[in-house]
């Protein structure tokens, strides 16, 4: 059975009441929710049930599912998936200028609170920057923040834009830095410039998208990007993992939490209480 958590061990770090995975996704069933014929992957499927026996095989209680490039704008398995226990979950949708007042109204209503754009090249590249900038205007009345999916090496220069954003702005995966340059490296020291604005968030997962197992590169980036900027430090796990060439364990990525934050009041943060005040969690 795939998916089936009830071999898989448990994290030894125990997550606090509240904690939210704020990164995962759900891919199909393809046969109720097709993959976008334009998709540059196209995954396995892992349903809303799978999402749901992981966070109870981890400990999790809230969760913020985030649209794939493999659905493209078609938010229709997210918003089933939330649909299913809308009060603990909330989505991030992709987005383009065929949306209308009415949608977006049918979204927010759905629990999306935030529009992703993909700047990594092996998904696509960068997108039309006019649709981008409507979007941005679009989504900025309605309280929603900007999420940006990119490769290191346009940190630098995609800043001066991401500077220029009116709204919050989340970036993910830590920006994808690479691990092992450490956090000297010139895209981590642009990533830490960015921290410094009110408005950016930054995600601290996919440590294994920027590290190989077990992980502990990814440590030192985590770590200092959770000290520099506690109150705006977003966790997740990245279910399941789409085009991964390693096979992760979610308990390994649970366990790394207390290096990246080493205090419970920054665990708190990181987990519960960020996410709570992104997202509209009560």
């Amino acid at each position: 059975m795939p998916h089936d958590f009830s071999k898989r061990r448990k994290p030894r770090f125990k997550l606090p009441p509240g904690t939210c995975d704020a990164h995962n996704h759900v891919f199909g069933p393809a046969a109720e929710f097709p993959y976008a014929p334009e998709r540059r992957y196209t995954p396995e499927d892992a349903p809303k049930e799978a999402l749901t026996a992981l966070h109870a095989h981890l400990g999790v209680e809230r969760a913020v599912l985030v649209q794939a490039s493999c659905h493209g704008k078609d938010n229709r398995a997210m918003l089933d998936a939330i649909a299913a226990v809308p009060e603990k979950r909330r989505g991030v949708a992709m987005v383009d200028d065929s949306f209308t007042d009415k949608d977006y109204g049918t979204l927010d209503r759905g629990g999306v609170r935030g529009v992703r754009f993909n700047f990594v090249r092996h998904l696509g590249a960068t997108p039309d920057m006019d649709v981008f900038h409507r979007v941005i205007g679009r989504i900025k009345g309605l309280g929603w923040h900007v999420v940006l999916h990119m490769d290191a090496p346009d940190i630098v220069p995609l800043s001066a834009m991401i500077k220029h954003l009116p709204l919050p702005f989340v970036i993910d995966h830590m920006g994808r830095v690479e691990a092992a340059a450490g956090i000297q490296q010139p895209a981590f020291r642009a990533l830490i410039e960015l921290a410094k604005r009110d408005n950016c968030w930054i995600k601290v997962c996919g440590s294994e998208r920027i590290s190989p197992p077990p992980y502990a590169a990814a440590v030192p980036v985590a770590r200092t990007l959770v000290e520099a900027i506690p109150d705006r430090v977003l966790w997740g796990t990245d279910f399941p993992h789409p085009n991964l060439k390693h096979e992760a364990d979610e308990a390994d990525l649970v366990d790394l939490i207390p290096q990246f934050a080493a205090t419970a009041e920054a665990q708190r943060k990181l987990l519960v209480d960020n996410p709570a005040r992104l997202y509209g969690f009560p």
